[in-house]
């Protein structure tokens, strides 16, 4: 087993759980995180999927790689947005400062895919 495959079988977990945590969790914040969860886990199954083709001996397609930062600016968006209307609980409750280390880790999820995009870009 290589590394692809290991992260291609990592990404289908991690969206397998983030859709049970949005399916059988009750609780907002919980939701939140599972939400973020299933669309990490399908960012790294698009970026393996992505990584396979060019390393097939096609070349190397810039459109997977701006679909994921696309979509990790969505989900940031997406998860700003339901922690904004559910806001009050949050700030009520032990999860708020669980909810800004998870934008803290998105953000640097962003950083940092953002960054090898343009090292792929630069070095070929």
């Amino acid at each position: 087993m290589n590394a692809a495959t290991l992260a291609g079988l990592t990404g289908a977990v991690l969206a397998g759980l983030g859709l049970y945590g949005l399916i059988v969790q009750p609780d907002p914040l919980r939701r939140i995180l599972a939400f973020n969860v299933l669309g990490s886990g399908v960012f790294l199954v698009f970026g393996i999927i992505a990584r396979r083709g060019a390393a097939a001996g096609a070349l190397a397609d810039p459109v997977p790689q701006a679909l994921v930062i696309t979509g990790i600016v969505v989900a940031f968006a997406a998860t700003a947005l339901y922690a904004y209307v559910i806001g009050d609980e949050l700030r009520n409750s032990a999860g708020w400062l669980l909810f800004t280390l998870l934008m803290a880790l998105l953000l640097v999820n962003l950083y940092n895919t953002g960054r090898k995009a343009y090292a792929e870009r630069t070095h070929h």
